[in-house]
């Protein structure tokens, strides 16, 4: 890789498995220093272990947890990727006051928490925050009414973050994937699988129809699109939301 993070210390949630996991891999190739925040528990620990980072155990809806993984910064942060993220079943007619308020506090207010913490420090390094959304923020589908609101909450946060503090000469974007290879999404093609009597990877091929790539990312891709958005590459650019989606959203059957 070409160091393009060298010198920089970044915070990554979630950073046990998925996304956040390929965060950490890409980031510690390209010379980022890491902290890696997360509910993993002996995964987070191989994460950090493989990255060269700092596992902090603890929930992004625990502001005492937050803390600790800012005070493991030691004074120093460049970057803050929120890639913690859930994902619980519901319809509008089916959302309850638990659902609602998980998903929302894992989803924004997570992030919101991490970045509020964070921005005295980012302030310092005119630093980056990219915030892992979804592409439901925008074409919410059946079960995600919840998520999808959480997602779409986030894409408005990270804009108003960029409009707040670009004075300071702190970045912030957002990744909305599509479809991506990683534990939430095969559960969701296991659910899914059940339910219609087939398996996942038929579920997985059926969906591949439906987008224009006819397939869906590998969690490196996404992890790809997070590195350009902190780095100097994406150093004018603020405020926006990067599809990565394969053309999902377009896609026709086949």
């Amino acid at each position: 890789m070409s160091g393009k993070l060298t010198g920089r210390k970044a915070l990554v949630t979630g950073a046990a498995t998925g996304i956040g996991r390929a965060v950490a891999e890409r980031f510690a190739a390209e010379d980022a220093s890491l902290v890696l925040f997360g509910l993993g528990g002996a995964v987070l620990d191989e994460a950090a272990a493989a990255t060269g980072g700092r596992a902090v155990h603890g929930d992004v809806s625990n502001a005492a947890n937050v803390g600790a993984a800012i005070a493991a910064c030691d004074g120093k942060l460049d970057i803050i990727v929120n890639a913690a993220g859930i994902l619980i079943y519901d319809d509008p007619e089916t959302v309850t006051p638990e659902s609602r308020e998980k998903t929302f506090a894992i989803n924004l207010a997570g992030a919101m928490t991490i970045c509020g913490a964070g921005l005295p420090l980012l302030k310092k390094s005119k630093g980056a925050i990219v915030n892992i959304a979804s592409t439901a923020a925008f074409t919410s589908g059946p079960g995600m009414t919840s998520y999808a609101a959480s997602k779409a909450a986030l894409v408005a946060y990270t804009r108003s973050i960029a409009n707040a503090h670009g004075r300071d000469g702190v970045r912030a974007n957002a990744v909305a994937p599509g479809w991506v290879r990683t534990p939430m999404s095969e559960r969701e093609m296991d659910d899914l699988a059940r339910a219609n009597g087939t398996t996942r990877e038929d579920e997985f091929a059926a969906l591949c129809g439906r987008i224009m790539l006819r397939r869906v990312a590998e969690p490196s891709e996404i992890a790809a699109c997070c590195l350009f958005l902190a780095s100097d590459e994406a150093s004018f650019v603020t405020g926006i939301t990067l599809m990565a989606d394969g053309g999902g959203r377009g896609g026709r059957p086949v």
